[in-house]
């Protein structure tokens, strides 16, 4: 099983950059996209499903904005839209996929770089996403959750740790909270593969970063821990610029 997750920053912009030929060129399994910014009806699905794919949508209600979406050769047994928290379900950020004996959820984790607003959002999401998931465990034990958690963990995953210590995306509660995530159930899959590697899925537009790989480390593959010796493979292909995000991959024998 070969998953891939990849913030778009905008589905339409991606398509136009060459998206579905860069899949077609490859055989993934299930694609989880974050960032869609727009409507299931907004977007010609024709391509994907030449390509064998079934696509469910969250879009956030606000158009332009958010929203995930997962194309998957595989039917689900059951698909479920958010958690049940009206304030992130409006925002399209949280799509599940149950299969035959595991569950995919594709996610958005909000940003804090707009303000002090919207990073005691994002604060208040990681709460009660963590302890929603602690609920959802008892139902579905065997998880993965992939997408942008727009945290940058540990040093190793940022360029310039010293520089951003206090900036949104790699506050020293931010990064505590992916401690205790981790520490709760879950593999960071690229860190299982790659324990000391250093390879960014994020870059800003601005100062040609991307071009000096000055970036950060902040799409995830979690694999609960009853999962994690079924990891296969994990990385980046970072070669991918339909986004400032990359496409981040987990193969494992499901």
């Amino acid at each position: 099983m070969k998953i891939i997750s990849y913030n778009l920053n905008g589905i339409r912009a991606a398509s136009k950059k060459g998206l579905e030929t860069w899949i077609e060129n490859h055989d993934f399994d299930i694609l989880c996209f974050q960032e869609t910014k727009a409507q299931i009806d907004q977007f010609d699905h024709s391509k994907l499903e030449d390509l064998g794919y079934h696509h469910y949508w969250h879009s956030a209600e606000k158009k332009g904005y958010s929203g995930v979406a997962t194309y998957t050769k595989e039917e689900p047994t059951n698909i479920v839209y958010g958690c049940g928290i009206d304030k992130y379900d409006n925002e399209g950020r949280i799509l599940r996929t149950d299969f035959k004996n595991w569950t995919l959820l594709n996610c958005y984790f909000p940003s804090g770089t707009s303000g002090d607003i919207r990073q005691g959002f994002k604060m208040e999401f990681l709460d009660d996403f963590f302890n929603w998931i602690e609920e959802l465990k008892k139902e579905c034990p065997r998880l993965i959750i992939v997408g942008d958690y727009n945290i940058a963990h540990t040093e190793n995953d940022i360029h310039n740790p010293k520089t951003n210590k206090n900036t949104s995306g790699f506050k020293p509660e931010e990064r505590a909270w992916m401690t205790k995530w981790f520490d709760s159930g879950f593999t960071d899959a690229f860190r299982a593969i790659h324990p000391d590697k250093t390879e960014y899925s994020w870059w800003s537009y601005r100062a040609g970063a991307r071009g000096k790989n000055k970036g950060w480390r902040i799409d995830y593959q979690s694999v609960s821990n009853n999962m994690k010796t079924l990891i296969q493979n994990a990385g980046h292909y970072n070669d991918a610029v339909h986004s400032d995000h990359c496409p981040v991959f987990l193969e494992i024998d499901l």
